[in-house]
């Protein structure tokens, strides 16, 4: 019994860091996948803003007032029509229409995209890349490795053509 145990924690330790956590909510990727598409972000970006901003947390509220899957600061919110920041739709299409405007303003440059994400985008409007403040230089490092993941699983998931 006690083996039979182990295995099964084994497993799940295994399998936890292998299955995505957005995968258990179908809801959230259904919108994810549609405010991406729709607004021509690109599926991989969403899914690592939303992992590191929130891990997938609907109800998520950071210490400095950002709430929902993509911890939207309530002006960001307002300004993007978002009346409810816990409703996933709601949410998502307020973050994704944000990740657009900052994909256009950044000329789709995903690195200052991120760090305005995360640190407002007049810090980085004025610095660029200068602004080396050590906390956003983390944030974008690790959303560029969920990125890098996402991307990695997405072509994973393509069939090959045949010949």
């Amino acid at each position: 019994m006690k083996l039979w145990l182990l295995l099964a924690l084994l497993a799940v330790i295994f399998f936890s860091t292998v299955v995505d956590a957005h995968a258990a909510d179908p809801e959230a990727i259904y919108y994810a996948n549609a405010y991406a598409d729709h607004y021509g972000v690109p599926r991989p970006l969403v899914y690592a803003i939303i992992s590191q901003e929130s891990g997938w947390n609907h109800a998520a509220v950071s210490s400095k007032g950002a709430l929902g899957l993509m911890q939207l600061m309530p002006a960001t919110a307002e300004h993007y029509g978002v009346r409810r920041p816990f409703e996933k739709s709601d949410n998502i299409g307020g973050g994704v229409r944000y990740l657009r405007d900052l994909l256009s303003q950044f000329r789709g440059d995903i690195r200052l995209t991120v760090a305005a994400y995360y640190t407002g985008e007049n810090l980085i409007r004025r610095h660029g890349l200068a602004f080396r403040d050590p906390a956003v230089v983390a944030y974008v490092e690790q959303v560029r490795r969920r990125y890098q993941r996402e991307l990695k699983l997405l072509a994973s998931s393509v069939p090959e053509e045949q010949p």
